[in-house]
Parts: C-alpha cells; structure tokens; sequence
C-alpha cells in the first residue's frame, strides 16, 4: 500500500461517523487484517481477538479451507435465486441434515431472518397441525432475551434501548423468566393456543447466562407434554462454541463426528447463524423434521439470497473445519482452564466477582452497576495490551476467542486480562 493511500484510524472513525447511521457503539479499534486467533488495525498493531465477531468467527479468521471454498465457488456461480435450482444447494441440505439429525432446512441468510423463519413456521404448524384458530397463537420467549432486531424481535424484547420508539409491536408473544421451570409450566398450563416455546440454550448478549443443568432437558419434556414447538435459537451457541457441537446436545464433545446422535435436548426447530459460515459469508438456517417443515409451500417464505451456491458452499467448508480440526473439543478444554484461571485470579480480586460460561463463551461481571464506565474501561485498557472484547449489559464483559486457539494462546491472554484488570484493582 503506498503512503498516500494509508488511512488513520481516526480517519476511518471519522468516516463512519460522518457517513453511517450511528447503530453501533464500537471500540475505538480499526481492524484491516485477520488470521487465525489474531486481528490487526489499519497502523500494523496486532490484537487477539476474543469477540469472533459474537461467535461468528468459531474457525478462526480467513480459514484458508473456508475462504477457498468461497473464492472457488464464487468464480463459478454466485447467485440464481431460487427461481431455479443451482448445483450446490441440494449437497448443502443433504449435508447439514445429516451433520444435525434433521429432516429439511429452510436456508436464509442472517441470524434474526432465521428466528422470524422460525416463527413463521411455528405458527404455520399450530392452525395446520394442532388446530390452533387462526392468528390466536402465541409463542412463549424469555425475558433478557437477544434474538435480534427486526419489528418482531424487538416486540418481545425487554430491553428498552432495543424497543423504545420503534412501535406499535407484533403480538401472540408471552414472556417468563429464564431459567424457571415454573413458569414455563404455568405459562402452558394456563393458555391453551400456545404453539411454541423459543429460548437461548444460553443468553448470551444478556451476559452469558448460563441455565441450570436440567433446565432444557425439562423445558423439552413440558413442551411435549402439551404439544408445543420446543425452538431452540442457537445462534450464537452453536457450532461447537460451547464445547458441543450444539448447546442443547449431551455431556458429549464431538471428538470424532458431531453429536447429532446423542442429544440431551433434540429442538423441534432448530436456529443456526454466524459460524454456520465461519465468519466469511451470511449464512443461516432452519432444520425441522418433515412434519413440521412440511407446512412450508411454495409462496410461503422466500429471499433471494437464501441458499445460494457461495453460501452453501461455504457452509460445507465451515463445518467440516468445525469436525475435522476437533473446534468442539478444543473449545471444552480451553474452556475450562479459562475459567479455571480467571477464578483463581477472581478468588483475591476487590473488582470482580465471578467468571460463568461454558466451552469458549464465558463472561466476566464486574462489580459495579450497569451504568458504570468500568468495563467499557477495562476493555480499552485491554485494547492497549493487546486483547479485543466488548461489554454487554454494562458491567458484564464477553469473553469469546476463536476455536482455533492453542492453549499457550489462551494462556497468553489470560495474562494479558489479569494484568489489566489488576490496573483497576483498588
């Protein structure tokens, strides 16, 4: 790159502050380079990253197999719609069925298209399949839930900065508490047009929240129970992050295929989304069985991009990094040494109080309250010293390395978050 065309951090801010809608909050970082574990900012600097772009990046930055997967496909046939059939399409939905124990996928494009496919087909199968009277179905979801942020999301969305202004709001939802078996009992015991029950294996933007063991396998028994949908948005949880392949499989680790076969929660509706790709393209989707995906015709539900052959090439890609490279077990045991680490450091600390997650989706809280500047603080300070994360809920921070770190890595930047949080010890 010559001289002159070198930019400043501060002018790519200043150009996205002059020039796009100010949507986002980010850390004062430009990136312009990404491998593996590792980012770096348009002045050379190098970071770890431990956001993976909100579990999006679970293989590591510009897998080479993932990225050449696309390139490849992309110099053949990037986009037919669905107007007609392409040649990959069909191989990605026999793939990732199989990958996942499920009948069918409806293919979309990003996180939140595939929970409002999700619900679409939901209430499609309580009028056709359960005999619910038309527009009386309701949908349980939980409270501190992140699903995303179109008008229906938001409509069940407890959060104020997500849903102020932004009405009037779609109804049929009924919102509980998380992690409360009670509730959810009550809930389908009192109304009797519920079609299904949407949840987080683990909320994840509410501060990785993490429910009781029993919690989805219980919550899946009492959905059956009343002959309702157990939906399960794994987004963010899935693919491996979590040290399984799915949040909702059992004690397994995926150590040579995928835990398809052992599940401790099988969803009715199953979501995926950001590292369904890896990181290198939009690419999410729906699985059900055929008795559910059924009620699905054509006219029913669409988008242009949804299953093109680039996206579903590169799924194929993702995933058989995912199993190949072992991401599920390696998340488990980093995980629990990151956790192991932090504790240790937590156990002397006056600024933090606890460190909660599973595989490599954990989190921190700090003691403060949710206005508080402090973990917005300590994040830049981490950015100074080398480590990229971001806090959610103001005082929680999100820890969330890619897949593919070593346990040196991981170990590196244990040192690196100890070492800051201890600049803010009292």
């Amino acid at each position: 790159m010559a001289i002159l065309d070198k930019k400043s951090s501060q002018h790519s801010i200043d150009l996205e502050n002059k020039y796009g809608a100010h949507n986002y909050h980010p850390l004062p970082v430009v990136l312009s380079k990404g491998e593996g574990v590792y980012v770096w900012d348009v002045e050379g600097k190098k970071y770890y990253d431990f956001l993976s772009a909100y579990s999006a990046v679970n293989q590591g930055h510009c897998h080479p197999k993932i990225v050449g997967a696309m390139t490849a496909q992309a110099q053949q046939l990037t986009l037919t719609s669905r107007a007609f059939y392409n040649d990959q399409l069909g191989v990605y939905e026999q793939f990732v069925t199989s990958y996942f124990g499920f009948d069918k996928i409806l293919p979309m494009n990003t996180g939140a298209e595939a929970v409002e496919t999700a619900l679409k087909i939901c209430r499609k199968w309580a009028y056709e399949k359960k005999g619910i009277p038309e527009n009386e179905a309701q949908i349980i979801v939980c409270n501190n839930n992140f699903h995303g942020r179109t008008t229906t999301i938001i409509s069940f969305s407890n959060d104020p900065v997500a849903r102020a202004n932004f009405g009037p709001y779609t109804e049929g939802f009924i919102k509980i508490e998380y992690d409360n078996l009670q509730a959810l009992a009550t809930a389908l015991e009192t109304h009797d047009t519920i079609a299904g029950f949407l949840v987080e294996p683990i909320q994840g933007e509410a501060g990785v929240y993490v429910p009781s063991d029993t919690y989805l396998k219980e919550a899946k028994a009492l959905c059956e129970k009343h002959n309702v949908l157990f939906i399960a948005d794994e987004v963010q949880t899935g693919i491996a992050r979590t040290g399984r392949l799915l949040a909702t499989c059992g004690n397994c680790s995926c150590p040579e295929k995928n835990c398809s076969g052992t599940p401790d929660v099988k969803p009715d509706i199953l979501i995926l989304g950001k590292a369904l790709s890896g990181g290198a393209y939009p690419v999410s989707g729906v699985l059900a069985n055929d008795p559910i995906m059924e009620v699905i015709r054509p006219g029913n539900h669409g988008s242009t991009f949804g299953g093109n052959p680039v996206a579903a090439a590169v799924a194929i890609a993702a995933l058989e990094v995912v199993r190949d490279e072992q991401l599920a077990v390696n998340a488990a045991v980093l995980g629990e040494l990151f956790r192991a680490e932090l504790a240790a450091y937590i156990e002397t600390s006056s600024i933090v109080s606890l460190v909660r997650g599973k595989g490599l989706l954990n989190a921190i809280v700090i003691n403060d309250h949710e206005e508080s500047e402090t973990a917005w603080n300590i994040c830049v300070a981490l950015k100074e010293n080398g480590l990229l994360a971001k806090p959610t809920h103001g005082n929680i921070i999100r820890f969330a390395p890619p897949l593919v770190m070593t346990k040196e890595e991981l170990l590196d930047c244990v040192r690196i978050i100890t070492d800051t949080l201890q600049q803010f010890e009292p």
